[in-house]
């Protein structure tokens, strides 16, 4: 892996399902998918040209970025919390974890894709009014997002519709942290959410003069990547290049994970890879 300076773009996140990114920052799962994935794929191309999808997720980056000087909540965190989302959903099913959101509203397994692709793409669009309780704003700009989008896509009947609508909106609600999941797909979007950490996305508000503690720890981290793991289904590694990172593993990351219904399936070891005097520590595990 390489490091990258505050002038290179983010970490490529694609939205076609699992494609792999090539950097190590994603899990690129090898063999046949252990769950169907067609429909999770059609809808990835679908969010990827509506337009009032993308003017939203343009919109919502002028609150936390340009007015409050906070990391990137906008088009590319949104990709790649829908690209690591998706990664972790792979890694769980492969792992044995069992889903009920979909399931217990009586849904296909392949909706459990789906509700966490449609919760990462639309679960920061409440920014557009306030970046102050954002997840409680988001949910009537979603749900009628998610009303137009089901109607015009998917092979859903009008209880389908209603029934899969809610566990998105659910999952949406809990990705903050005063919310408990109640699925295991909201559990996903939750700690996705938490995973794009890495210092691309402090360069806008840093260049703005932002200087907030979430701005110089996510400066920190070099990089982030999740693979299988010995005595968890999920694996998360992330390497640093200062102890400020540890912010972003210690406080951001593991309140997301703690009440998540994931806090044995994923383990999370924080790695300094620094070399200088100020190596202040080498390894942590959550």
């Amino acid at each position: 892996m390489t490091d990258t300076d505050e002038s290179t773009p983010r970490p490529d996140a694609p939205d076609r399902y699992l494609r792999a990114a090539g950097d190590g920052r994603v899990y690129d799962p090898s063999g046949d998918h252990v769950f169907p994935d067609e429909r999770v794929n059609d809808l990835l191309g679908v969010l990827h040209e509506d337009a009032e999808i993308g003017a939203y997720l343009r919109a919502q980056n002028v609150n936390p970025v340009e007015r409050r000087r906070y990391n990137d909540h906008g088009e590319e965190h949104v990709s790649i919390v829908r690209n690591r989302a998706l990664c972790l959903y792979d890694l769980l099913k492969r792992g044995g974890v069992a889903f009920n959101g979909a399931g217990d509203q009586g849904l296909a397994e392949a909706d459990e894709a789906v509700i966490v692709a449609l919760a990462a793409t639309l679960h920061d669009i409440g920014h557009v009014v306030h970046r102050d309780r954002h997840p409680y704003y988001s949910i009537p700009l979603a749900a009628d997002l998610i009303d137009r989008l089901l109607e015009e896509w998917g092979p859903y009947d009008v209880a389908e519709r209603v029934r899969l609508k809610g566990e998105v909106l659910h999952a949406i609600l809990c990705h903050h942290t005063e919310e408990q999941p109640l699925t295991t797909e909201a559990g996903v979007v939750r700690v996705a959410d938490a995973l794009d950490m890495e210092r691309g996305r402090s360069r806008m508000p840093y260049e703005r003069g932002g200087r907030g503690i979430d701005t110089v720890s996510s400066r920190a981290v070099r990089t982030v990547s999740l693979q299988p793991g010995d005595d968890a289904a999920v694996l998360v590694e992330i390497e640093m290049v200062n102890a400020a990172g540890v912010y972003q593993v210690d406080e951001l990351l593991k309140a997301k994970l703690q009440d998540s219904g994931l806090e044995d399936e994923v383990r999370i070891v924080a790695v300094n890879v620094h070399e200088g005097d100020d190596r202040l520590l080498e390894r942590i595990e959550l």
